[in-house]
C-alpha cells in the first residue's frame, strides 16, 4: 500500500479539484427501460431528452422479441472470436444485412464502433500512407489513428479550403485516406461529403466516414450521408453502430469495399481478439434493419420533430448551432452554468446533460438535445416551455 500512497493522493487532490469546479460527472441511476419517459431511482419520471435513440427503437417490441428468439434459438453468448468458433449463420447474415443497406460489397461486425474505428487504420495503412482528420472527429477515430503509423495531417471542420491544402501536402504519401464523422456529435452538423468526396477524386484518396449519429437519421431513409449526397457505394469505408439508431444495445461494424473488408478480418486486432457479437443483438440487429426496410415512417417523424424542435428554440431566443440531424446544441458556453442549466430542467422533468471541455473545446459548453421518433409534439412543447423558463430564471435569456 505505500507504494500507492502518494498516488492515491493524487488522484484524491484531483478529483477534488473536479468538484470544486462544478465539472464532476454524477451518473443519474434508471430504473425503466430505455425510452422516451424514463423513471429514476429517485422515483421521479423524466422526459429523455439526450439518449441516441434516434428512432425510438431501444424497447421496441417487435425488437425485444427478435432478440428473445435469437437467444433461445442460439444461445446467450458466443465465448469466443469469430476465427476461432464465435460466427454463427446469425453473424453473417446481418453483416450482408448491413451491406445491403448502405449499399456497400461487404462488413465486419465489432463488439463497438469504438473498436471498429480502433481497427481499422492499422491493418491497412504504413508509414508510407497518410491520414487526413477533421478536427472534431470522435475520440475513438483519434484513439484508432494513433495506433497507426501512417503519417498524421488534420483539418479545421468541414473547413474544404485547409483540406485541401492537407491533401496538397499529403501528396508526398503512398495512399491518402480521408476521414470525417458523417455528423459531428457535438453540433451535429452533416460533414460536407459532396465536398470531400470531390477533393478525394483530385488528389487520388479515398474516404472513411463514421455513420455513429447520421446511420438511421440523415438521408431521406435514413441510410446516412451517403445517401444525402447521393454517392451510395462510393465511399470507400463506413463505420457505425447497432447502439444508436438501430436499437440502441451494443455492437458496432465497418462496411465498405470488400478487400479492405477481408483485410480487416484478418489483420484487425479488435475483431480478433474480441468475443463475437451474442446472438440476441444479432437477432434484434436483423429485425431492425428490416423493419426500416419496409417502411420509412420512423425516419419521417424523427425529421418533422426536429425540424419542429429545433424552430422553436431559435424564436424563444436560445443559440442554436444550424443543424441537419437530430442533435440540437444549445449553446451556453460556461461549464457550470450547463451542469446548473441540466441540473434546473431535470427538476422540470427533462433530462438533459450538460457537455463541457474535455467532452467539446474550452469555452463552448453547452446542452445536447437529442430527438427521437419516439417523441410526440406535447413532449417537444413541455421541453421548449421548459428550457425557456430555466433559461430566463439563469439569465440565458433575456
Amino acid at each position: 500500500m505505500a507504494n500507492y500512497s502518494r498516488f492515491q493522493k493524487h488522484l484524491t487532490d484531483e478529483l477534488t479539484g473536479i468538484k470544486e469546479a462544478g465539472l464532476y460527472k454524477e451518473e443519474r441511476i434508471i430504473v425503466s427501460p430505455q425510452s422516451v419517459k424514463i423513471r429514476l431511482n429517485t422515483g421521479q419520471e423524466v422526459l429523455n431528452f439526450c439518449a441516441n435513440n434516434y428512432l425510438g427503437l431501444s424497447d421496441n417490441a417487435g425488437l425485444i422479441s427478435a432478440a428473445e428468439k435469437a437467444m433461445k434459438d442460439r444461445g446467450y453468448g458466443m465465448s469466443s472470436v469469430r476465427f476461432i468458433c464465435g460466427t454463427q449463420d446469425l453473424h453473417k447474415e446481418l453483416e450482408k444485412t448491413i451491406a445491403d443497406f448502405f449499399g456497400t460489397e461487404d462488413t465486419i461486425l465489432y463488439a463497438a464502433c469504438f473498436d471498429a474505428n480502433g481497427g481499422v487504420f492499422e491493418p491497412l495503412l504504413t508509414d508510407q500512407d497518410a491520414i487526413i482528420s477533421d478536427s472534431l472527429n470522435h475520440a475513438s477515430i483519434i484513439d484508432g489513428v494513433r495506433l497507426c503509423k501512417a503519417v498524421r495531417y488534420r483539418y479545421a471542420n468541414a473547413d474544404m479550403a485547409d483540406l485541401e491544402a492537407q491533401l496538397q501536402k499529403a501528396q508526398e504519401q503512398r495512399f491518402r485516406l480521408i476521414v470525417t464523422d458523417g455528423v459531428f456529435s457535438m453540433d451535429g452538423n452533416v460533414a460536407p461529403l459532396d465536398k470531400i468526396y470531390e477533393l478525394a477524386q483530385k488528389y487520388d484518396a479515398m474516404v472513411m466516414v463514421d455513420e455513429s449519429h447520421s446511420a438511421g437519421v440523415v438521408g431521406k431513409t435514413g441510410r446516412g450521408t451517403t445517401e444525402q449526397y447521393n454517392l451510395k457505394g462510393k465511399i470507400e469505408i463506413l463505420t457505425g453502430t447497432l447502439g444508436k439508431a438501430f436499437g440502441g444495445a451494443i455492437g458496432g461494424f465497418t462496411t465498405g469495399k470488400k478487400e479492405i473488408i477481408d483485410m480487416l478480418r484478418q489483420r484487425s486486432r479488435p475483431y480478433l481478439f474480441s468475443n463475437s457479437l451474442p446472438p440476441s443483438v444479432v437477432g434484434a440487429g436483423i429485425y431492425t434493419f428490416q423493419l426500416l426496410d419496409r417502411s420509412n415512417e420512423l425516419q419521417d417523424k424523427l425529421h418533422a420533430n426536429t425540424e419542429y424542435f429545433n424552430k422553436k428554440m431559435v424564436a424563444a431566443g436560445f443559440d442554436v448551432k444550424p443543424t441537419q440531424s437530430a442533435i440540437c446544441a444549445v449553446m451556453l458556453y460556461d461549464a457550470k452554468l450547463s451542469q446548473e442549466m441540466a441540473s434546473e430542467l431535470s427538476k422540470e422533468g427533462i433530462y438533459v446533460t450538460g457537455f463541457y471541455y474535455p467532452v467539446v473545446p474550452k469555452g463552448q459548453a453547452r446542452i445536447r438535445v437529442q430527438l427521437s421518433a419516439a417523441h410526440e409534439q406535447e413532449h417537444l412543447d413541455k421541453c421548449i416551455e421548459a428550457f425557456t423558463k430555466v433559461g430566463k430564471k439563469l439569465g440565458v435569456l433575456k
